[in-house]
Formats: C-alpha cells, structure tokens, sequence
C-alpha cells in the first residue's frame, strides 16, 4: 500500500484527536478520565508517526502543515498540566547542555578557525616589519585615530554612575548581540556566514594586535578595559557563528532526510548552542557595562577575567565530560 493512501486512511484518527484536543481544552486536567488521557496519548504518537512519515515521503505540503499544527496542538494540551521538573532541567542545563555544545562538530570547527584567525590577526598587526601595513588595512586608518582617541585616557579617570553603566551594558548587549546574530544568520549560507566570522575574528584579533605594540602609548588603558568582559564576549561570538553554520550544514548533508525535517533537526541541536551564546553576551554587557570602564583596581578586573575563563572551562569542557545519568523532560 502507498504511504499516502495508508496517511488517508488515519484521517478519521486524525479527526478525533483534534476533538480531544477541544475537549482537553474545555476541561480542567482533574475532569479528564484515565481512557480519555490514554487515548489522547495513543493518538498524538499516531500523529507523530504520520508527521514522520509525510516528511519522508514528501506528501503534499498542505498535509505535511496540517499534521504538524495537529502535532504542535496535541503536545501542546498533553504536556500543558505537568509541573516544572526542577532537577530535570538542572540537569539539562548543567550536564545535557555543554555535552552537546562540546561534541558538536561546528563548535569545534569554530573555536578552531576563530581562535586561530584571531591569533594570527594579533601577530601580524602587532609584528609591524612583516606586513607593516596590515593594520590599517583590517582596521582602516580612520578607525584606528578613533580607538587611540578612545582609550587615550585611563578608565580610572572617568566617573561613572549606576545609571550611566546600566546605560552603557545596555548599549554593548544590543551591540555585541548584533556581531553574534550577524554570524549566525549568515552562518545558515554556510559560505557567508565563514566571511563574516573571518572578518570579525580578523577585525578584533588587528584590534588587540595593534594596541599592545610598544609604541602605542594607549596599550595600559586598552588592556584595563578589554580584560574582564573578553572571555565572555569572545566565546558568545564563537557559538553563535557555530549555530548558524549548524543550520547551514542542514541544507546540504540532510542524512536521508528532507531539507525541511534536516532543518528541523538541527535547529533542535542549534538552540543550546545559541542559547548559552545569548547568556555569555548578556554576562559580557554587564561585565562591561559595569566593571570594566570603572576605576576598580585593574587585579580585580584580571581576576573577573580568570574566574569568566574558569567558568567557561568548566562549563563547556568538564561538565561536558561528564556522563551523567539521563533525565527527560516531559
């Protein structure tokens, strides 16, 4: 028998599950019966195997979009009753999430080709008689006046108040937020979105390059201010770009799925990745919105550096290490 005429066969199955889904919705969870909840249940795995199987089979894109309103909606009133499981989730975040993002072969193409463009960058900016002209070709000329004249005079020198620095966090989420959604959403082109990560990681690695030659008289108040939010900043950057490629790569290698469901798929995979990008920007923006442009002791700030350092260490390679016993969300 044909897959589409077994799928039309199940859409009596079909129509009763959307009735239970209305009748779910009326009712509070207390007044459903056992053999109505065994039912919905029965039917909403009915209607995931029928999903599965219009995907495959690439049945008609108005059956394919019904099936998975019917799905979303069925999962929607199955789960909606359950309480929050605390240590479900702190597990997941503490140990499911960073064994992804570790195992994940964008982030460690990633890591490798930003941390490496970036270092080569800073060498050969900061390395004058090799490409003497390398930093103003990266940076631009009028850019790098901008930067001296920035960081011309100590952060110590300027008083800030609680109101300025929420401002200015403000300010670097929006802004560094904005680099790390530039990779990601070119990152789904694949070859753009390499460009783009290139450029970036190239950019800043000319940046750091360039301000801690001998003969930039501004390097002691560019190091105070870049130390404590860099680590945070830098890797927020390198999973995002990892998030778009991972979506990119979809399209292309789909392992016997359609483009539709590879996407799917992989969006699945790319949201922890893109997740912990989110929260290392927010954490970078309060860091330099906060403690870095502040007249603190610069021992302080290096510590703040050391200890963000730490933080990702752990969190991205021990716990992701770690083989911890599996807990379902449900």
């Amino acid at each position: 028998m044909k897959v589409a005429d077994l799928l039309l066969q199940r859409q009596q199955q079909w129509q009763e599950l959307e009735f239970l889904c209305d009748t779910v919705s009326k009712r509070r969870a207390a007044s459903i019966t056992a053999e109505q909840l065994s039912t919905f249940a029965s039917l909403y795995r009915s209607a995931c195997a029928d999903l599965a199987l219009a995907d495959s089979y690439n049945l008609p894109p108005e059956t394919v979009e019904y099936l998975h309103r019917l799905v979303g909606r069925a999962h929607s009133r199955l789960y909606r009753s359950r309480r929050f499981q605390f240590n479900a989730w702190f597990h997941v975040l503490i140990f499911d999430v960073p064994r992804r993002i570790l195992r994940d072969s964008c982030v460690q193409f990633m890591f490798v080709f930003f941390y490496g463009t970036f270092l080569l960058s800073a060498y050969l900016a900061y390395e004058s008689e090799i490409f003497p002209n390398y930093h103003i070709d990266i940076i631009t000329q009028e850019q790098l006046w901008s930067l001296e004249d920035m960081y011309s005079t100590s952060v110590a020198d300027e008083e800030r108040g609680l109101g300025a620095g929420g401002m200015a966090a403000g300010f670097y989420a929006n802004h560094n937020t904005g680099i790390g959604l530039s990779c990601f959403v070119t990152g789904i082109l694949i070859i753009p979105g390499l460009l783009v990560t290139l450029f970036n990681s190239a950019f800043l690695g000319a940046i750091f390059g360039y301000m801690a030659r001998d003969d930039v008289p501004m390097t002691d108040n560019f190091v105070e201010f870049v130390t404590a939010h860099g680590p945070f900043e830098l890797t927020a950057i390198v999973l995002a770009a990892a998030a778009g490629l991972r979506l990119g790569i979809s399209w292309v290698k789909t392992n016997g799925l359609s483009r539709s469901a590879s996407l799917r798929k992989s969006g699945m995979e790319s949201m922890p990745i893109m997740g912990v990008s989110i929260v290392f920007f927010f954490m970078a923006a309060i860091i330099e919105g906060f403690i870095s442009p502040s007249g603190i002791h610069y021992n302080f700030k290096l510590t703040i550096c050391i200890a963000s350092a730490a933080f990702i260490l752990v969190y991205l390679v021990v716990f992701g290490l770690f083989k911890g016993e599996h807990h379902a969300i449900r």
